[in-house]
């Protein structure tokens, strides 16, 4: 039987549907919300896994048949999925997860499939919203269900769930996802917006998707699966004691050390310890000491924050750990900056390269090439680990991603910077928020390199200790252990002017606007002391490129003149880069963009393509080159790729009987442009630069001559 509901979301009908599609799943919804329509489904395996975590997964079907395209490549179908595609696994899964007891042991897929996509709405805001549906209708213990709206901005004013291009023109993106209990969830890039002006905005998205948690709660009555008793996993209750009543001394005396390794160390000296002694007793008990230990080292640090008002290393809550800069650290680089935040340090490069380095995304909200890369890096050097090194996984994804959108916006205009850009970041230590440590280390290398950004960006992370509603404490800066022991991770990059990009992960079911407020005024303070920080290195753009970066010139050449410079198969560019060692990119409107590290030889590729391409006038004078002669006269190269025709009575005053009497090909040879067809042919004369011979005038000469009269009388 299909159930539907439907309510008015931002001036537009969204409806939720379940039972006509996909009835092979515990549960599944179809989502509509004007012509964008996704399929989302819930599988959950009927016996619990061996995993010591929750086995949730999300995946993303981007199919291109959605927008009526056919997939590149050879195989003309969708492979893997793409960079944005993960994006919005990432961002449907953080809304989830706290929403699932961490017991549950059972592997659980949800699956999104993109059946049309229209660019008035984004896909992301309508997967999230099914996803949040077939959740709550399933039988999961979801605490759920939660709920998403997209709000932009343009000319200071808020847009509900705008279109792709009301987000290109404005400068705010702001995805916010909501429970009954306060905010869940919220990502959000622009370009130096206020503080105040992100709060009213994320109020503003928890009253637009409230009435979205109602039509899903109607659904769940009409046709929710039965809520089953899952078997939620915890460690064994005598273990637990055991841990607490024989470790809690020793975890006191190790979540006293301060540096990172030498705590980690000791604590997994006393989890070791406790595994051999109760491996006597209870079969397998490392999963067991692990969560118990987990739980009580949270509820240390808890008390430590919450009751005795300090944190594990003794700093204030407000207190950033010792940031040291540097710049310039990696000569054959065009741009480097290493940024060290206490136990989190961060090296990134910038490299610049020619147009044709852009990056082609196909997605299905876009087909367009991007000039901007941010790739992030977590080897597991970095926090003293040994594992396969294997293909970015979606953490590193989503973390490049974070800082690409801090900084995208405070880039020079294409126009002014045709450079491709590509941002490197190597994470060489973490503990606590190396994805900010990026951000502040990408600002540094692209000051390095020279390129000339609105404003320097840096990012914060800002922690939660959490009991309720009054009882709470933000930590700036967070190590690891706050982390994994904190209810909330709140990151803000941005300027001295404003915020660029915003991520928030919780493990709580909601928290109100007023908490956010103050994390954003935590994060804002902070920001403005790295900030300081980094001035104190490199406070402006270098004014040169590095002698290593490509040089770039740029012309603009008529349309009509783009095939003489491709030539023949490309022959022509060929030859050009070949002789001048140099990348030459040609858009469609006509630029040109010239690309060597050799600024010499890039400059007379310059000057070759200016000649090649200008227009020619009459009257005009050159030293050219005979590459042909014919019965009727000499062809002469003018200005490279262009010839003209020097008819054999223009050679000289005096009556020539053989072309070759008086040029032959290779010969240097000055000229006058005397005549432009309409089609473009140039004709030439040699004679007119020269000293007359006879009494008669060049009018006269032309017609008298028997060519001159055959040519009047074929044009009459």
């Amino acid at each position: 039987m299909i159930h539907k509901v439907s309510c008015d979301f931002a001036g537009r009908p969204l409806t939720i549907e379940t039972g006509r599609l996909a009835k092979q799943t515990d549960a599944s919804v179809l989502v509509t919300y004007g012509e964008t329509i996704v399929l989302v489904t819930v599988v959950v395996s009927p016996e619990p896994t061996n995993f010591d975590f929750l086995p949730l997964r999300v995946d993303f079907e981007e199919k291109m048949y959605a927008v009526g395209r056919i997939p590149g490549g050879f195989f003309k179908r969708e492979g893997r999925p793409s960079t944005e595609a993960i994006l919005t696994c990432r961002k449907t899964d953080r809304p989830i997860r706290p929403l699932l007891p961490a017991g549950l042991r059972h592997d659980v897929q949800v699956i999104a499939t993109a059946l049309s996509a229209e660019n008035q709405n984004s896909v992301d805001l309508v997967t999230m919203t099914g996803a949040s549906a077939a959740m709550h209708l399933s039988s999961l213990p979801f605490a759920g269900p939660f709920a998403t709206a997209q709000i932009g901005r343009e000319d200071d004013q808020f847009i509900i769930n705008p279109s792709f291009e009301q987000l290109e023109a404005g400068d705010l993106d702001l995805l916010v996802s909501i429970t009954a209990d306060g905010v869940l969830m919220v990502e959000m890039d622009g370009c130096q917006v206020p503080e105040e002006v992100v709060i009213e905005g994320i109020k503003l998205a928890e009253e637009t998707a409230a009435p979205v948690l109602d039509i899903i709660e109607e659904l769940r009555e009409q046709a929710g699966q039965p809520k089953r008793d899952y078997p939620l996993w915890e460690p064994r209750a005598e273990i637990v004691d055991y841990v607490k009543q024989h470790l809690t001394d020793q975890l006191d005396e190790a979540l006293q050390i301060a540096d990172k390794m030498e705590r980690q160390t000791r604590i997994r000296q006393i989890r070791k310890q406790a595994v051999e002694e109760l491996a006597e007793t209870y079969p397998e008990p490392q999963s067991d000491v692990q969560v118990a230990i987990d739980e009580l080292t949270g509820e240390k640090i808890k008390k430590m924050v919450l009751e005795e008002n300090r944190r594990i290393d003794g700093r204030g809550f407000q207190q950033i750990r010792p940031i040291s800069c540097e710049v310039g650290l990696l000569p054959r680089t065009h741009g480097s900056g290493l940024f060290t935040r206490g136990e989190t340090q961060v090296l990134t490069t910038t490299t610049l390269g020619p147009v044709h380095d852009q990056k082609l995304v196909r997605t299905l909200e876009e087909e367009e090439y991007k000039r901007f890369m941010h790739h992030y890096n977590f080897p597991p050097f970095c926090v003293g680990e040994t594992r396969a090194l294997r293909a970015p996984a979606r953490r590193e994804i989503g973390h490049g991603n974070i800082g690409q959108k801090a900084l995208e916006s405070m880039l020079p205009p294409e126009e002014e910077f045709p450079y491709t850009i590509r941002l490197v970041s190597e994470v060489l230590e973490s503990n606590g928020s190396s994805s900010m440590a990026s951000v502040c280390g990408s600002t540094l290398a692209l000051m390095d390199a020279g390129v000339e950004i609105t404003a320097p960006v840096a990012g914060i992370a800002v922690g939660l200790i959490y009991e309720r509603d009054d009882n709470y404490a933000l930590l700036t800066d967070i190590q690891g252990i706050e982390d994994h022991a904190g209810h909330m991770d709140f990151k803000v990059a941005g300027t001295r002017t404003g915020i660029n990009v915003l991520h928030l992960d919780m493990k709580v079911p909601g928290l109100p606007p007023t908490i956010l407020a103050e994390g954003l005024e935590q994060a804002r303070v902070a920001r403005l002391q790295i900030l300081d920080e980094m001035a104190k290195v490199l406070p402006y753009p270098r004014t040169e490129l590095s002698r290593y970066a490509p040089r770039m010139y740029a012309l603009q050449i008529p349309r009509d003149t783009i095939g003489l410079v491709i030539g023949p198969g490309g022959k022509q560019i060929r030859k050009l880069q070949d002789t001048y060692e140099v990348e030459i990119d040609i858009e469609d409107d006509g630029t040109v963009f010239i690309f060597g590290t050799d600024s010499e030889k890039a400059q007379q590729a310059y000057e070759h393509i200016r000649q090649m391409t200008r227009e020619i006038e009459v009257g005009e004078v050159f030293t050219g080159t005979v590459v042909n002669t014919t019965a009727f006269g000499a062809f002469v190269e003018i200005t490279p790729g262009r010839e003209g025709l020097i008819h054999i009575s223009h050679l000289a005053w005096e009556h020539v009987n053989r072309t070759e009497d008086v040029v032959k090909p290779g010969d240097k040879v000055k000229v006058k442009v005397i005549d432009i067809d309409d089609e473009g042919k140039i004709r030439l004369s040699r004679k007119e630069l020269l000293p007359r011979t006879d009494n008669r005038s060049s009018g006269d000469d032309e017609h008298r001559s028997g060519r001159g009269r055959n040519y009047t009388r074929r044009r009459r």
